[in-house]
């Protein structure tokens, strides 16, 4: 576990801050003219999810800590009531930002390109009749209409689910007169409806559920005058809690648990902006929620409902050309993927190289009579996984099928338990590796006897094992027979899946055990070459940065001269450019068209220029908490291509670059050089060069 700190805690930025400022930058490619316009919606939609699951997670925290009455500080040394204090007046400036952003640019613009949602005050007469139709046969149907009386208490409102508070006047059948009554609206329904082309005067016409629950809400109340309606949303706590001492058998107590995240906490409270005081203030007595957890938005409480649409309009010229990912020049004449394997070591970037090799390994390995074993983790991969359609038929086919599925990967449980019903159902060993520790690693490992003997190949990769995220992440995946990283790779397997002290290993880094001594330890062997006056130098690319005992070794390494540069997506507790402590550090942040989540660590090590890839980011959860691996680059070619595609073209882009001061601001960086887009270069080389990557 990590040491007593060494710095005081003012050296560290607070996570959850850190985290809001992420999702500023998000916003902030939603607010850029030269983006797209249907993917600056997708950007504004991308906020919203990402606030969701903020609220879930990281904000139900810290109101579980207020809860219990913790004072205690976190390593930025803020209590959590300041914390939670900042955190709410960030949150609220941020939407802010969002609905301004919406309503008077993006939505006007949508406009202008044909692209309309028609407001309720403005349908025509042919409208309200095509929409008065709709509600009645789709709608209407599956709406159940709760009125509020000693028999009808306040509903269980399901976590983010659309719900409409309706005010109402008079009696009913039976005499009674609550005065209000909830409509939820079921999930099923879509929340954005295409209107027919002819009604619009547009190409693309749309109209909110929400505008027509409320123009129509009154036929669900029939004799009843309706004073006011207005749609809400509640925001819940959905971090799921399995005793790790007490569990028997983690399956059956997630499957037990799960059904709760849709009812856990309130944590916020969404409502329409014209909501009336007095509902509002009835709503968040129900919730047991304050002022500070109400957020009133000018327009639909889900703006996450509005992903769906750049899908629905057909105008290429305003999305994001469409790519063809390229394939390393080994792979682009052979068809055996095992004989591409055996002739060298294979790097795939993705999304800019396909993932279709892996694919194949997987889909050649099942049909292969020769192969006889495959072992795989999973932490996410979709509900409709190629990749799991041949480890069935590999099972089917009689091979020894190993699948490690993590059921704690937060929001794929479900999936997760499903895939591993299947995989149960043909045969195949499933295990749920260690109890306390998730599985996140991403190896798999085919075993095929040839002649010389069994021989084991292998896939390592910094992403996730989804052929979906793998066209939007960038990640690298490296595949390889190199017979001791096979070794090390079987030996963490014989570690999920059975018992045993952990064995030594020859190249990778693995967590809990020694992926974080070995950090600090490359760490600061470029601290005391710097200190001997040699070179010395550190890159490392990741999502977040937050474990104290990894930033106070790089506070240690920039006072002893050592250059650093740092690229971090997301989160960041490290204060660069502090003059005495961290003069050396830079901090930058890319966001473009795909997200960055490859994890790369590269040191100068006296001119050996070690690269090391990795699914953990530099957190205490990854170094601590989840089993990890670490892997290194040892081709000299591909570790040229590591570092020019993942590092040195990062630190150049100077269009979705930002970088970060010490306070923990962002800006982009004005310049008067010609443009550099790390992604865009990337896609142009990756089709132009595809047959001369290595």
């Amino acid at each position: 576990m990590p040491s007593a700190r060494r710095y005081p805690l003012d050296h560290f930025l607070n996570r959850e801050l850190t985290l809001l400022a992420f999702n500023r930058r998000v916003l902030a490619q939603a607010a850029d003219d030269s983006v797209p316009l249907l993917e600056r919606l997708r950007f504004l939609c991308i906020v919203s999810s990402n606030l969701d699951e903020f609220f879930e997670i990281r904000a139900a925290g810290l109101k579980e800590q207020l809860k219990l009455g913790s004072h205690a500080a976190g390593v930025d040394g803020m209590p959590p009531q300041e914390v939670f204090r900042r955190v709410t007046g960030q949150a609220h400036k941020l939407i802010a930002e969002q609905y301004a952003l919406l309503n008077d640019v993006i939505l006007p613009a949508l406009a202008d390109e044909g692209i309309v949602f028609i407001r309720r005050s403005l349908w025509t007469d042919a409208q309200q009749e095509w929409i008065h139709e709709y509600f009645i046969n789709e709608v209407m149907p599956v709406l159940t209409p709760i009125g509020l009386d000693p028999s009808h208490p306040f509903p269980r409102v399901l976590n983010k689910s659309l719900n409409f508070a309706v005010e109402l006047e008079g009696t009913d059948a039976f005499g009674r007169s609550s005065g209000a009554a909830i409509v939820q609206a079921p999930r099923a329904l879509p929340r954005v409806i295409r209107l027919p082309k002819e009604l619009c005067g547009v190409e693309h016409g749309f109209v909110f559920l929400s505008s027509i629950l409320h123009a129509h809400v009154g036929e669900l109340f029939t004799g009843m005058n309706v004073l006011g309606c207005w749609q809400f949303r509640v925001t819940r706590n959905s971090d799921l809690f399995v005793d790790d001492e007490e569990v028997k058998n983690l399956r059956i107590a997630l499957q037990g648990e799960l059904p709760q995240r849709h009812f856990g906490d309130a944590v916020r409270l969404e409502v329409a902006d014209n909501c009336s005081d007095v509902m509002t203030d009835f709503l968040l007595q129900q919730f047991g929620l304050g002022r500070e957890d109400l957020y009133r938005v000018p327009g639909i409480v889900n703006l996450v409902r509005l992903m769906s649409v750049p899908d629905k309009v057909e105008r290429p010229d305003l999305k994001y050309a469409p790519f063809q990912p390229g394939l390393p020049k080994v792979l682009t004449k052979r068809y055996d993927i095992f004989a591409s394997i055996r002739k060298q070591d294979i790097l795939m970037h993705h999304p800019f190289q396909s993932f279709t090799p892996v694919i194949q390994l997987l889909e050649q390995a099942a049909d292969d009579p020769h192969v006889v074993a495959i072992k795989m983790t999973v932490y996410r991969t979709g509900t409709d996984s190629v990749l799991m359609e041949h480890l069935l038929r590999a099972a089917q086919k009689g091979k020894e099928v190993t699948v490690v599925v993590e059921l704690m990967a937060r929001f794929d449980e479900e999936a997760n338990l499903s895939i591993a019903a299947r995989l149960e159902e043909v045969g195949a060993h499933v295990v749920y590796g260690v109890v306390g520790y998730k599985t996140h690693a991403k190896m798999l490992m085919v075993l095929r006897r040839e002649d010389s003997g069994y021989r084991r190949y292998i896939h390592l990769g910094t992403g996730n094992y989804h052929p979906g995220t793998t066209r939007f992440y960038t990640d690298f995946g490296l595949l390889t027979c190199n017979p001791e990283i096979g070794d090390d790779v079987n030996e963490v397997f014989k570690q999920l899946t059975g018992l045993g002290k952990a064995g030594a290993l020859k190249h990778l880094w693995q967590a809990p055990f020694s992926l974080h001594t070995n950090m600090l330890a490359a760490i600061r062997q470029e601290t005391i070459a710097a200190k001997a006056g040699r070179p010395a130098r550190i890159i490392a690319k990741m999502n977040s940065l937050l474990e104290p005992e990894i930033i106070e070794a790089l506070y240690d390494a920039s006072q002893a001269g050592v250059t650093i540069d740092l690229i971090v997506r997301g989160v960041c507790s490290l204060r660069p450019g502090v003059k005495g402590l961290s003069d050396n550090i830079k901090v930058r942040s890319v966001i473009g068209r795909f997200l960055e989540h490859h994890r790369i660590f590269y040191f100068h090590a006296d001119g050996a220029q070690t690269i090391y890839l990795s699914s953990a980011d530099w957190m205490e959860r990854n170094f601590f908490r989840r089993i990890e691996v670490c892997f290194p680059v040892l081709d000299p070619k591909l570790k040229r291509r590591v570092l020019k595609e993942g590092l040195k073209s990062y630190l150049t882009d100077n269009a979705q670059s930002w970088e970060m001061n010490s306070n923990g601001e962002y800006r982009t960086k004005p310049t008067r050089r010609a443009r550099i887009c790390a992604q865009e270069l990337l896609l142009a080389e990756m089709r132009v060069n595809t047959v001369n990557a290595v």
